[in-house]
């Protein structure tokens, strides 16, 4: 069992009366009490740490950060396997520490490995994180063909709106409806064409659904301007107003005279 105590320089002091080649030998065996609890993880350890909050805490060091200058210990008895009594103790405040056990050998030259983490690591499923990536993949290339290039906002509209109730597509600048019907710019019921020749069935759904979608987006520019317009002529009669009453010396000086 080691005991390391922590000194300001972060290497034990030579005790007196000691030779001068001792001493270096001494000097050269200790490490920093950082490096030491990092190459203690995984073990099982006792930390005492200083004033004024003055424990002793005894556990399995679960990891010591160097950037953060943190330790974490698992004081749970080891029959949890799920779950743990994890304390994170600043390197600061650590007095001493003692090494009751070591850390459980893996039996491989690599060393610790994820089957051998606590909490216990479990596996990924590769194949549906792979199945997951490609969904991903196909909805935002899905997404991005769903985009006009080079067309209106009215035109991105439309095409939205098509497509909520029917397969839509791009073709450069025209909406190409269920394959069987081009709307091209300016995209009004005249625009629309037959792809499929005898198909008068589907030009006349894409004609009629285009006009009631186009009656929409007219109602909705109407109500915009009518509530831009009502607050516009709120704001002039309020102004208007202000500038008529009069001010609140008006009426003494009236009085006055």
């Amino acid at each position: 069992m080691a005991d390391n105590k922590r000194q300001n320089s972060g290497v034990r002091a030579p005790a007196q009366g000691t030779s001068s080649a001792a001493n270096q030998g001494m000097a050269g065996a200790m490490v920093p009490l950082e490096v030491a609890l990092s190459g203690a993880i995984g073990a099982r350890v006792r930390i005492s740490t200083a004033a004024p909050a003055v424990s002793t805490i005894e556990g399995t060091l679960f990891t010591a950060c160097p950037i953060t200058n943190l330790v974490a210990i698992n004081t749970a008895d080891g029959k949890q396997v799920q779950t743990g009594d994890y304390h994170v103790i600043p390197v600061s405040r650590i007095q001493s520490f003692q090494l009751l056990t070591l850390a459980p050998s893996t039996g491989t030259p690599e060393g610790p490995s994820f089957s051998d983490a606590v909490p216990p690591v479990h596996a990924l499923d590769i194949r549906a994180l792979k199945t997951r990536e490609a969904n991903a993949v196909s909805k935002l290339q899905e997404n991005e063909a769903r985009r006009g290039k080079g067309v209106t906002r009215e035109a991105q509209k439309l095409f939205d709106a098509f497509s909520r109730t029917m397969p839509a597509r791009w073709d450069r600048t025209s909406i190409v409806v269920a394959d069987a019907v081009t709307i091209a710019p300016p995209y009004r019921v005249d625009d629309c064409r037959s792809l499929v020749a005898g198909d008068t069935a589907a030009l006349a759904r894409v004609r009629k659904v285009l006009e009631m979608e186009r009656m929409k987006m007219e109602l909705r520019n109407d109500s915009a301007t009518i509530s831009s317009t009502d607050a516009f002529s709120r704001n002039s009669t309020a102004n208007n107003t202000n500038l008529l009453s009069p001010g609140p010396g008006a009426a003494g000086q009236r009085k006055g005279g």
